[in-house]
Order: C-alpha cells, then structure tokens, then sequence
C-alpha cells in the first residue's frame, strides 16, 4: 500500500465498498446481534469492517490513539452516571457508539487517501438516484416494490404510515425510496449533496448546489432540505471562503452577504413551500417538530439542573422516562392527544449528547472530540461541529453511525476541499520521464546488461 495520506484513486473493490457504507448510511438497516443489542446501518458495518482491513497500514497510530482515549471517557461518563441499576442498557449504548465511531473513523481515512473528484462523482451520483427513484415512486409501481422491501428489512415499529398526515401538510405521500421513513431520504439527500458541495473542484458547483437544492425541494417535499441552504452559511465562513484571492476583510463581508442571502431564502423557502406545516408549528399543533426540536431541548436543560454531572447515561431513556414525561406534559406547547415513547421521540442528536452526557461530561466529551478533529488534521473544527449541530436538527440515535458519519464526513470534506490539486501538466511530465528514461539511465541499464 501507499504511504499514509497520499491521495490514490479507488479500485472497483474499494469503490463498492465505499456506495455500500453510504447506502447503508441512507437506508438504517438494523441487524440484531444479541437480544438486546441491535447495530445500526448494517450493511454500513459490514462494509466499514472490510475497509477496516483495506486501510489498516494507513490509519496513523495518533489518530487511533485519540480515538480510543475518547472512547474512554465515554467508559467513564457511563460509569459516573447514577443508578448502576441502567448499567447493562448503557454499556449496550456503549458497544454501538463504539461501534458507530470506529466504522466513522475507517470511512474518513478511506476519503482523505482518496482522489477527490473521485469521491465527489460518488456522492453526486447517489443525489441524482434519490431524486430519480423518488420522481419513479411517485409515477410507477416502484412504491410498491418499496413498500414491500421496507415491510420486511424493517420492524413494524419503525415503518412510517401517515400517509394521511403528508397529504395533508405537502399535498402529495412522501417518498419513502426502501428506508423507515420520508426523513431519512431527505436527510441523505441534504447529507451527501452537502458534501459533494466542500468536495467538489468544480468552478460553478455553488450555483449547482442550489439547483440540487431546488430540485429536492420540489421533488422530496421535505423541510430538511431547507438545512441544505443553512449549511452553506459555514461552508463559506470556514472552508470556501478561505480559497478565494482578495483582501481577508473583503473575504469576510462577502461571505457574509451571501450567507444573509442564504438564510433569507431559506426562510422565504421554509414559509411558502411548507405554510401548513409553519402553521402547525405557530399554533403548537406540530408534534415532529415538539419530538425533534422543543422537547430534546426541554429534556437537556433539565439534565443541568438534575443530572448535571453525567446526565441520564449512554441510551439512559429508560432512566428518565417518567421525568421527561413530566416535562412534556408540563410544556406550555404540550397538546394532550399527543402520545409520544421516550425511547423513540428523542429525536435530535445533539440535545441527546447533553441528555446522555449532562453538563460537565458533555462538555468533557466535546472538548475531547474537537481535540481529535484537530488530532486528525481537519483545518477546521468550528465548521465539523457546525455541520454536526445543523443536520442534527433533522436526525436523533446519538449513538447510531449516521451521528458520526456526519462529524468525520465533515472533517474529510474540510481536508479534501483544503488539499491542493495535482497538476495535469506534472502528471503528464511524470509519465514522459516514465516512458523516455534519461542519458544516465539508459547507461546504467545497458552496463547492467553487457557488463
């Protein structure tokens, strides 16, 4: 294998492997190991374990140590947090974050020793698949088909069925294309078209990126897709900006008109586009948006005040149940035909990270985290953590793949999109010399050869 870090092209096996983790990523496939322990995004898994092999001369013992040094502390976070009666559901958390983070952790090496248009076409392609198989679902019997394979890849508890509800807010069913729920395509559609973004070498990819962003918005009909415009607001500030010639000042004042313009056409997309689900929310009618966004926060802000020291643990729902309860119920924007299951309306990562962690942990295990994205080399942390906090408005299982493949995502898109580029010029040069060897070559050669 080459030497660490230098940029190579995937192989065909390597290739596969690659489309496999982010379909598994897309689709959420569970696989129930043991009774009570459940890995998430299976085929993710599978296919991180094989690059895990593939890769393991260039993974730099540094950054394996500081991934086993945050691992730690999550040890110890669990091992701090009250009523050792929840220990066994924790350490399963335990075992899945673990999880989660090391298979994260294989896919980001496999990126930076990668070529970047390589890994932009990949992700550029699954974009296109989802607005293609979506627009199919809609108009041919490929619902059908879809309906079938998530009948049988997926528990019954976890299909969605309001149909009724999606007609009545977007005016047409949601496109499910083989995963749980309408969410997840729109949340990989706004994860991977993302990072095409801060991979991509192409000149005019910005203005492609809005059309991307258009084009779902017109075809998936889902308000996660309004984050895709949020996103580019760090993007620019951390990343984009930065390759730009020009004074720093000037820089600045640009990207931050382009980001005011941004967030105003997201605002302006959020209100026309999804003016019944807006309604919702003002009234307090909306409970996705209670379960994702409003009840998270509740829960995380009572974890200060009570737990503050290490929260409710590692997938510690079960811990706090009744007292989360209480603080829906007690909620001002509460609606009593609501029925919510603690276990499953958590629906929002980074609240969890304070619920499971509480104040001083959690603030322990970011500082942690962001000393490994440095550790790593990601030029930027503050925009890892940006991506991580927006997208984490759209997705909740803090301890599932999906979490982390944002982060480290992320942080190998900042990596890639900082690398400079190889210049056909010296390429073609290289394989000249290759071909013509020099005076002193072909010397050497003939002496070895006639003596």
């Amino acid at each position: 294998m080459s030497a660490p870090g230098r940029e190579q092209p995937l192989g065909w096996f390597d290739t596969t492997l690659v489309v496999i983790f982010l379909l598994g990523i897309y689709l959420g496939v569970p696989l129930q190991v043991t009774e009570r322990i459940p890995l998430p995004c299976a085929p993710s898994g599978f296919a991180g374990l094989l690059l895990l092999w593939r890769r393991r001369d260039r993974i730099d013992p540094v950054h394996l140590g500081g991934l086993l040094a945050v691992i730690a502390l999550y040890i110890a976070s669990i091992l701090s947090a009250d009523n050792y009666a929840f220990l066994g559901k924790r350490f399963t958390g335990l075992v899945q974050l673990t999880y989660s983070l090391v298979i994260s952790f294989v896919f980001f090496v496999t990126l930076i020793t990668a070529e970047r248009r390589q890994i932009a076409r990949i992700l550029l392609v699954f974009c296109i698949l989802i607005l293609i198989g979506v627009v199919l679902e809609q108009h041919t019997k490929l619902r059908d088909i879809s309906d079938m394979v998530r009948a049988r890849i997926y528990d019954s508890s976890l299909v969605y069925d309001a149909d009724v509800r999606d007609m009545a807010l977007y005016g047409r069913i949601r496109a499910k294309l083989f995963t749980s729920e309408p969410s997840n395509v729109t949340f990989g559609y706004a994860h991977y078209g993302f990072a095409w973004l801060v991979v991509s070498t192409w000149r005019w990819k910005l203005a492609f990126y809005v059309g991307l962003v258009a084009a779902g918005l017109a075809v998936l009909r889902g308000p996660t897709l309004v984050l895709m415009l949020v996103l580019v607001i760090p993007y620019l500030l951390f990343i984009g900006g930065q390759n730009h010639q020009g004074s720093r000042a000037i820089r600045t004042i640009g990207v931050l008109l382009l980001s005011m313009i941004l967030a105003t056409g997201a605002v302006i997309a959020a209100t026309s586009l999804y003016a019944e689900r807006v309604q919702e929310f003002m009234s307090g009618r909306d409970s996705s948006t209670f379960s994702r966004i409003i009840g998270p926060m509740l829960v995380a802000f009572d974890m200060f005040k009570h737990h503050p020291w290490a929260g409710a643990g590692l997938t510690g729902e079960a811990f706090i149940e009744q007292e989360a309860m209480t603080i829906y119920m007690g909620s001002g924007t509460y609606e009593s035909t609501w029925y919510f299951k603690i276990s499953e309306s958590l629906t929002n990562y980074f609240w969890l990270h304070w619920i499971y962690l509480g104040l001083v942990w959690g603030t322990v295990l970011f500082i942690a985290l962001s000393m490994w994205l440095r550790v790593l080399g990601t030029p930027s942390v503050l925009f890892c953590w940006s991506v991580w906090v927006v997208l984490g408005q759209a997705a909740g299982a803090y301890v599932g793949p999906r979490t982390w493949t944002v982060l480290l995502v992320a942080a190998a898109g900042a990596i890639l999109a900082r690398r400079p580029e190889r210049s056909p010029v010296a390429a073609t040069d290289r394989a000249i010399v290759r071909r013509y060897p020099t005076l002193p070559e072909l010397v050497a050669a003939r002496r070895e050869r006639f003596g």
